[in-house]
C-alpha cells in the first residue's frame, strides 16, 4: 500500500468473473421472453454506460438451458472476444452470451471505477488474450490482470467526475435522437402521408404556419407510384443527381496521413457522422480533388451493408471509400429531401427488391439511379429544407459538444487512473 492509500489488486480479488452463454437457436421457445440478453454486437455502436437490454431477450427456459447467467444490476459487462474491450454497466438484471466475461464487483470497490479502468486499458486486456484468428481473453487471464486502486471514497469521487461528463454526452445523444425523430416525422407527414394536402382536400386546417400551408395543393392526382399531390412529379434518383461516382480505393489509417476517409462503418450505425472517429488515408493531390466531399453530397453503401446512406453536412476535409457511391444533387434543395428519403420505408423496399448477390448482397450505381421517387416542387423542398436545417444544426452542435466533452473525459482518464503497474495518482 502507498502513502496515499492506493493498493495493488488483481481483478480476481475485487470481482467475481461470470461467463455467458447462448441457448439453442433451434428452439424458438428459448427467446423472446422478459430476460434481457446482451451480445457484443449490442455494444458496437454508441450506447449509454448503463445498459438495460440488447436486441433480444431470453425466456426463463432459454436462461436455464444455457450457460448464461442472470447478472445483478451494477455488474460490469466486458466483451472478451469478437472484439475484446466493449464495456458497459448493467442498469438492471441482465444476461449475456459467451462473448462476455462479466464482473460482479465485491463490496468495498466501485463498479463504475472499474468500468472506467477497463475502458482506458483495452491494450492491457489485449495483451493477456490468446488465439491467432480470433483472440479471446479467458476468465483466468482476466482474473490475473493487476491494477492499482485508491480507497473506495476516492474511487467513487473519480468515477463521479468522469460520469458527469458521460452524462452530458449521453444527454446530447438522446437530444440528437429526438431531433432526428422529429425530422423523420416531418418527412413522413409531408412526403409519405401527405397530411397537409389531405387536410386541405377535406376542408380541415393543416395545423402548420400559413406560409407553409400555402405551399401545398388541395387535391391529388394518379401516378405510376400511386396517388400523389396535384402538380407534383415522379422521377428517379438519377434524374435529380449528377452522374454517380464510386469511391477511392485505399487503406484506412489511424494516423493523420491525409484527409478523413469515410467508410460504410462510419455511416451505417446512426443518422449522423462522428467525424472524430473517422480514420485517414493517403491520397495524391490529384485524387483528393476528385474524391473530396462537399456539403450536400449523398453517399450510399453498395456492399457490406448495401443501401445505408448519409448526407455530408458542412465541408469536412474528407474523401470517401470505394464501397460507397456518391450522388451529387443537381440542386442544393434536393439534398435534405434525399437525406430523409434514404430513411423512408419506400426506399428500403426498393433496396431489398433490387439487391443482387447470393453470398454477399450488393447494389450498383445503375440500379440506384433507377430508383423511382416523388419529386415535389422546388418551393415545397425549400420549405422542408428550412425546417430541417434548424434541426440538423442542433444535431451537429450536439455532436461537436460531445466530442469536446469526450476529449476532456479521456484526458482525465489518463490523469486520474494510473497504468496497470504505474505510479498512483498524486
Amino acid at each position: 500500500m502507498t502513502d496515499n492509500g492506493w493498493r495493488e489488486y488483481s481483478i480476481g480479488e475485487i470481482a467475481d468473473v461470470v461467463g455467458g452463454g447462448t441457448p439453442s437457436t433451434k428452439g424458438p421457445e428459448n427467446f423472446d421472453g422478459d430476460i434481457p440478453w446482451l451480445t457484443p454486437k449490442d455494444l458496437s455502436g454508441p450506447h449509454d454506460r448503463f445498459i438495460e437490454r440488447g436486441a433480444r431477450n431470453l425466456s426463463q427456459q432459454g436462461l436455464d438451458s444455457s450457460s448464461a447467467r442472470l447478472l445483478p444490476a451494477g455488474s460490469v459487462l466486458l466483451s472478451t472476444r469478437a472484439p475484446i474491450g466493449y464495456v458497459a454497466l448493467a442498469k438492471n438484471p441482465i444476461s449475456t452470451n459467451q462473448g462476455f466475461r462479466s464482473l460482479k464487483v465485491k463490496d468495498g470497490f466501485s463498479a463504475e471505477y472499474l468500468y472506467y479502468w477497463l475502458a482506458a486499458n483495452t491494450d492491457e486486456l489485449e495483451r493477456h488474450a490468446f488465439g491467432t484468428t480470433f483472440r479471446e481473453l479467458s476468465g483466468s487471464s482476466l482474473k490475473g490482470i493487476r491494477l492499482h486502486l485508491p480507497p473506495l471514497d476516492e474511487q467513487r469521487r473519480i468515477a463521479h467526475i468522469l460520469g458527469t461528463l458521460d452524462d452530458k454526452i449521453e444527454l446530447n445523444r438522446r437530444m440528437s435522437e429526438t431531433l432526428e425523430a422529429m425530422a423523420q416525422a416531418l418527412f413522413k407527414s409531408w412526403f409519405v402521408d401527405f397530411d397537409p394536402v389531405r387536410a386541405k382536400a377535406q376542408g380541415r386546417p393543416t395545423g402548420i404556419p400559413s406560409h407553409l400551408d400555402a405551399l401545398f395543393p388541395n387535391s391529388f392526382q394518379d401516378s405510376e407510384v400511386g396517388e400523389i399531390p396535384f402538380g407534383w412529379k415522379v422521377g428517379t434518383l438519377g434524374d435529380i443527381c449528377r452522374k454517380p461516382q464510386y469511391g477511392y480505393t485505399q487503406s484506412a489509417q489511424t494516423d493523420p496521413v491525409g484527409p478523413k476517409f469515410l467508410r460504410i462503418t462510419d455511416i451505417n450505425k446512426q443518422p449522423w457522422v462522428e467525424w472524430e472517429s473517422v480514420p485517414h488515408c493517403e491520397i495524391t493531390s490529384e485524387d483528393i480533388e476528385r474524391y473530396r466531399l462537399h456539403h450536400g453530397d449523398i453517399l450510399i453503401a453498395r456492399m457490406a451493408d448495401p443501401g445505408h446512406g448519409s448526407m455530408v453536412e458542412g465541408e469536412p476535409d474528407a474523401v470517401f471509400a470505394s464501397y460507397l457511391i456518391r450522388f451529387r444533387p443537381v440542386r442544393e434543395r434536393y439534398a435534405r429531401y434525399l437525406q430523409y428519403w434514404l430513411r423512408s420505408e419506400r426506399y428500403w423496399e426498393l433496396v431489398h427488391g433490387r439487391r443482387t448477390g447470393t453470398t454477399r448482397a450488393n447494389l450498383n450505381a445503375k440500379a440506384l439511379s433507377g430508383f423511382p421517387l416523388l419529386v415535389p416542387p422546388d418551393f415545397v423542398l425549400s420549405g422542408f429544407g428550412d425546417r430541417i436545417d434548424g434541426l440538423r444544426a442542433r444535431v451537429v452542435a450536439n455532436i461537436s459538444d460531445s466530442h469536446s466533452l469526450a476529449k476532456q473525459r479521456d484526458a482525465l482518464l489518463t490523469h486520474l487512473l494510473p497504468d496497470r503497474l504505474g505510479e498512483p495518482y498524486q
